[in-house]
């Protein structure tokens, strides 16, 4: 089970609004600086069996980079913010060509099991909210989450994503917050995805996903439409 550290947060944070230039192009004045600063898609970073990189962009499109051959990632599997332009090159057995202009992994984690009454104390149960915006999505098999919380940088904060086990909605889950008792300082955001593929297939069928968690409101919850990859 993997923790998160304040520092990972507000990086992720911070790649939201001004970009990690991970893999730079070349930039020719303060305009294409700005273009290049931002991510336009998230994505994941996917290989094939022999190894060829390319990026999935939601449920049915991919993506095939013409620089970058191998991925920066490893054998990973990860959900990453990128920027990138559509080229005019082949790109045989792919929905486009593209050119990275940088890309950066988020925290990308399978869901872990319910422990029922031993869940608060594992994974806590400690106050998110869970931030509306185009990089809280599901697709692709992730639930990906923007999600905002206090960071006082005196502990390690732990999220994970766990099935609720409603006999009613199998497709009900929730995010889950240890803040180890930090929990008094600035307000910062955190970007994490979580593989779904331990719920049920949906058989191709778009379901609705709910998803629960304590907010500093008290408890609150939202639908996504998902669909099994």
């Amino acid at each position: 089970m993997t923790t998160i550290s304040k520092a990972h947060q507000l990086l992720a944070a911070t790649m939201l609004f001004f970009g990690t230039l991970t893999l730079q192009s070349c930039l020719d004045d303060d305009n294409d600086n700005y273009q290049y600063a931002f991510p336009n898609a998230l994505v994941t970073v996917k290989q094939t069996e022999n190894q060829t990189l390319f990026l999935q962009l939601d449920d049915h499109t991919t993506l095939l980079p013409v620089n970058v051959k191998e991925s920066p990632f490893g054998d990973k599997e990860v959900r990453a913010l990128v920027n990138y332009n559509e080229v005019n090159e082949p790109c045989e057995g792919y929905d486009q060509a593209i050119h990275i202009n940088w890309i950066d992994s988020i925290l990308t984690k399978p869901m872990v099991p319910n422990l029922a009454e031993e869940n608060d104390q594992v994974y806590g149960k400690d106050p998110v909210e869970i931030v509306n915006d185009w990089v809280t999505i599901a697709e692709d098999g992730y639930l990906t989450l923007r999600f905002r919380t206090r960071w006082g940088g005196e502990a390690t904060h732990f999220v994970n994503l766990i099935s609720t086990n409603n006999p009613e909605n199998p497709y009900e889950v929730e995010f889950r917050h240890n803040a180890y008792g930090d929990l008094y300082g600035m307000t910062g955001d955190g970007l994490v995805a979580f593989r779904l593929n331990q719920l049920p297939d949906t058989q191709g069928e778009t379901v609705k996903l709910r998803l629960k968690w304590n907010s500093f409101s008290g408890e609150k919850s939202a639908e996504f439409d998902y669909c099994t990859r």
